[in-house]
């Protein structure tokens, strides 16, 4: 069976900055459209907005004069109809699920969704400080001024252990972890590994299986990420073996359908963040949800559980 084309582009993508940094989501998106199809789409967005820009970007359709084409391009009967797919991370659930993956003997994801909803109240001031030293003490060169030692980082461990309720609980089955995560940074040195902190490689695999989920292989056609090496590529194909026909990198200026992924991940970033920050709009929450992959890393509206 011949591979079926899917345009990809992200958007939010800080890598291992998953508190602290410029973006809450990040959103990856696949588009399956014929080339000629996906150039009358921009050429439409064009004609429709109006802007003398050379190139446009979704800020273009989130601008409030502009809602028109915004809700036309994520209508049921509009141009991405069956044709558009994103999966969204919450970036703070996602450093949470690092957590319980890494800390945890027996981590479960209901664990880590338990921890992600009480810690705020359980932990208080200490929540954000608590994520903020496992994203450090798990990198090898840490964001400047943010660095925590692994001893440093388990003395806050058993004192955040100690508060009740079951967020308390589960912070107390993270005081065994030290020698996990001792094995996880010697792993560091290996191009081919990836970090338990990027949601890029994990989200492309959710955007893989959801175009070849009929059994057509699919062959990615991304826009240039430099996280996306040539290891982790084959790392790729040897986790999706036949779904994955291959991957090839492209300006995203040059193929019109990674211009449309690249509009769709931004709008959705943004109608996701709003969501996520209680400022959601109703009518562009729901616009979007035919497009969400039941399996992102989401908590809330978008994704049932």
């Amino acid at each position: 069976m011949p591979p079926v084309e899917i345009a990809c582009d992200e958007s939010g993508s800080e890598g291992e900055n998953l508190v602290g940094g410029e973006t809450d989501v990040f959103v990856h998106a696949g588009i399956r459209m014929s080339p000629d199809a996906a150039e009358a789409c921009v050429r439409e967005i064009r004609r429709r907005i109006g802007s003398p820009a050379e190139e446009y970007k979704a800020n273009h359709l989130l601008r409030a004069k502009h809602r028109p084409v915004l809700e036309w391009l994520l209508d049921p009967a509009g141009p991405l109809a069956g044709r558009g797919h994103v999966h969204l991370t919450d970036k703070t659930l996602f450093a949470v699920r690092a957590a319980v993956t890494v800390l945890a003997e027996q981590g479960t994801d209901t664990m880590a969704r338990t921890l992600h909803r009480e810690g705020p109240a359980a932990f208080g001031a200490r929540w954000d400080f608590f994520l903020a030293a496992f994203t450090s003490v798990l990198r090898l060169n840490p964001r400047r001024g943010v660095t925590t030692s692994p001893a440093e980082f388990f003395a806050l461990v058993g004192e955040l252990a100690a508060a009740p309720g079951e967020a308390g609980e589960i912070m107390g089955r993270f005081r065994d972890g030290a020698e996990r995560v001792a094995a996880y940074r010697a792993r560091l040195a290996d191009p081919g590994f990836v970090p338990v902190l990027d949601p890029l490689v994990p989200a492309v695999r959710h955007t893989i299986r959801h175009w070849s989920a009929a059994g057509t292989p699919v062959a990615v056609v991304h826009d240039e990420q430099l996280a996306l090496t040539a290891e982790r590529v084959l790392q790729l194909k040897a986790t999706l073996g036949a779904r994955l026909a291959g991957v090839r990198f492209v300006d995203s200026r040059s193929d019109a359908r990674v211009q449309v992924a690249d509009f769709l991940a931004g709008v959705a970033r943004r109608i996701a963040s709003e969501e996520l920050n209680a400022r959601g709009d109703a009518q562009l929450t729901t616009l979007l949800q035919s497009f969400v992959d039941a399996e992102s890393v989401w908590d809330g509206p978008f994704v049932s559980r």
